[in-house]
């Protein structure tokens, strides 16, 4: 069975853009600030793993899933967008910087791995490309292997984030955890925003 490099290529770039695992260095090294090595490295991990779970989940099952709880796609992208404004808010005020016991599984499941990387719009992404893939067992490995490929990446970029953690010590994570912070409250509004017209266009 070949795999269709098209889909293949459309999807895996669909979900780099919308991901953005450069975008994501700066919360991931935020959030895991007072976490030791080994503890970031398990984030890293638990991370990417509860990211590839939602987002295979809803790959195969998302539009029945969506149905039997009658939730629309604007009402997953606002509660996503809220989520992620909470998280945002702590980064402003520094209150997710205090050591939490058993932070790095928390964090590493809420907001890192969802809605942070399998957000609304990877969710929407990948369902999208599961209706493009239909029956075919060809499209279907072709968009697996494209999430497979896309949560190896950012994966990667968690991973060795830490170097960058080394090089920019305790100030530079700081002042990088209120830039992260800022950005993190624009992605929220954003989602928010983009959820409300998609309220207004379906009545």
């Amino acid at each position: 069975m070949s795999v269709d490099l098209t889909l293949f290529l459309s999807t895996f770039l669909t979900l780099f853009v919308i991901m953005d695992p450069p975008g994501l260095l700066p919360v991931f090294l935020a959030l895991t600030g007072t976490m030791t090595t080994r503890q970031r490295r398990k984030a890293a991990i638990q991370a990417t793993l509860t990211s590839f779970g939602v987002i295979l989940t809803f790959l195969v099952f998302g539009q029945l899933i969506l149905d039997f709880l009658h939730i629309s796609l604007p009402a997953l992208q606002m509660s996503g967008g809220l989520l992620l404004l909470l998280m945002a808010m702590e980064l402003l005020t520094g209150r997710a910087s205090d050591p939490k016991p058993g932070g790095a599984v928390n964090v590493a499941l809420v907001p890192l791995g969802t809605p942070l990387i399998a957000g609304p719009g990877a969710i929407v992404a990948v369902m999208l490309a599961a209706r493009t893939a239909g029956s075919s067992p060809a499209d279907w490995a072709a968009v697996i292997v494209a999430v497979l490929a896309m949560h190896v990446v950012l994966w990667l970029t968690m991973r060795y984030s830490i170097v960058l953690f080394r090089v920019l010590g305790e100030g530079g994570i700081s002042l990088l955890t209120r830039i992260a912070g800022l950005l993190l409250a624009a992605i929220a509004v954003q989602l928010m925003a983009d959820a409300v017209f998609a309220f207004l266009d379906a009545r």
